[in-house]
């Protein structure tokens, strides 16, 4: 078979996860399979560096870089060291050469006193650019042949859009002459997380854009199969922090992956799906640190199973925004013009629901957009569009998944049903597609409400096939 493994940042922490991650592709390349990996920077690397870049620009005086690059040095060559004490030099030369490299332009950013997008790519993509070359060391020491490259050489070419772009479909054919023309001899290591635009600027791929590299990786390669290597065991039917009874779902489709990503199940990124989706690609979710758990695949169509609910996701701290006024009623338009306020304010509304009086519009947002959204809605409201609008920002968001509510009568009367025994009130609801309904309610009650459909639905049960 030929596999793409992608490995998160958790999973290649510290020397002893790395250990794992080379025995886990030592054990699938000799069973015979041709294999890519990609991998993430180090836990926290990246956050370290956003706030570093962030912090130099506001600095009176020359920032105290040394202190920073020797704290990330010193991590890196620790593992190196650990993990391929041969290729202490060779790849300790490599490493020196980026850390100075980013010392130069953090103290650029910091003497223009300027932070553009496409200089924050660059400085945040230093974490992958550190971590790949040791996990090909640590395979070479482990007798795996290997090499490394960056995303632009392995050719991930996108539109542009920094911290947030988009894979051209011109990649496969070059990530399939340089990568895939690779895998009879050796394991290539991808750095994740990012790619060029067509000029040549390193243009990262947004939140879970490691991910997003694997998926991508795997569409160019035409993979058998992409793993998504990670800290758990696979996709659960709710957050176990929050219902400790939830279990590893076996099977599920794109579509429903899709609608819990979205929804908060923070597994797989939505956009990493669609590569794999387009090429019918299986996804498999497995844990770096518990390898012989089967995990859980992600397909295109749904696994049977009688329970017409297969997972509940939960968003807190969200807003509901009311928008009403006799003004709006048969006025063409009105939702157009809130919608492209919002939009320009860089306000993500996740739910929508409008009476059939065509006098109220509801909105969910996350609170972190909230004054944005109000002061685009003042200005809707300064035109005479809108009459007025309130808000309540103690809400939350729950999630309900399932291919099998499609057609299935009864499904949210079941979902109500176990709502009214825990005493919920649902302040908004919206369906999107057949196989996602979600509904809202105050902050206090979320978790109430999972585990009233959870324990409505017994999902703590295996499969019912």
């Amino acid at each position: 078979m030929r596999l793409v493994m992608k490995f998160g940042g958790t999973s290649v922490g510290d020397e002893k996860s790395i250990a794992n991650v080379v025995n886990i592709i030592k054990e699938s390349r000799d069973a015979g399979n041709e294999i890519a990996v990609v991998v993430s920077a180090m836990t926290r690397v990246t956050d370290q560096l956003i706030a570093t870049a962030e912090e130099v620009i506001n600095c009176k005086q020359k920032p105290a870089l040394d202190a920073f690059i020797a704290s990330l040095r010193s991590r890196h060559m620790k593992v190196l060291e650990a993990v391929a004490p041969d290729f202490v030099d060779e790849i300790g030369e490599y490493l020196d050469s980026r850390f100075m490299k980013l010392s130069n332009i953090l103290l650029a950013v910091h003497n223009l006193r300027e932070l553009t997008p496409r200089s924050r790519d660059y400085i945040i993509s230093f974490g992958e650019r550190l971590s790949a070359p040791i996990i090909s060391a640590a395979l070479r020491q482990g007798g795996v042949p290997s090499s490394y490259m960056s995303g632009c050489d392995a050719g991930i070419l996108t539109d542009g859009v920094h911290n947030g772009a988009t894979a051209l479909p011109e990649s496969y054919p070059r990530i399939q002459a340089r990568v895939g023309a690779l895998l009879t001899e050796q394991v290539p290591v991808v750095m994740g997380y990012m790619g060029c635009s067509a000029d040549g600027a390193v243009t990262t791929l947004g939140r879970s854009g490691s991910d997003y590299s694997g998926a991508i990786i795997g569409a160019g390669i035409d993979a058998d199969e992409i793993l998504i290597w990670t800290d758990v065991d696979g996709v659960m039917t709710t957050d176990p922090r929050l219902i400790p009874e939830a279990r590893v779902i076996n099977s599920i489709s794109f579509l429903e992956m899709m609608e819990m990503s979205y929804f908060g199940a923070k597994v797989i990124h939505p956009r990493a799906l669609v590569p794999a989706m387009q090429k019918n690609i299986p996804v498999r979710v497995k844990n770096t640190f518990n390898p012989g758990h089967p995990g859980t695949v992600v397909i295109r169509e749904p696994h049977a199973d009688k329970r017409v609910v297969k997972a509940i996701s939960l968003i807190k701290n969200g807003c509901l925004i009311k928008i009403s006024g006799a003004i709006m009623a048969g006025r063409p338009g009105v939702a157009g013009e809130i919608f492209t306020a919002l939009a320009e304010a860089g306000v993500n509304v996740m739910l929508i629901s409008q009476g059939s009086s065509e006098m109220t519009i509801s909105l969910i947002i996350t609170e972190e957009h909230l004054d944005a959204a109000l002061t685009a809605l003042a200005e809707v409201k300064r035109r005479g569009v809108i009459r007025e609008f309130d808000f309540d920002r103690d809400v939350a968001v729950v999630s309900v998944v399932g291919a099998g509510m499609a057609g299935t009568y009864g499904t949210l009367s079941r979902i109500f049903h176990g709502l009214g025994v825990g005493g919920i009130n649902v302040m908004m609801l919206s369906q999107g597609s057949e196989v996602n309904v979600s509904f809202v309610v105050k902050e206090a009650d979320g978790v109430k409400a999972v585990r009233a459909i959870h324990e409505e639905y017994h999902l703590e049960a295996e499969e019912q096939a």
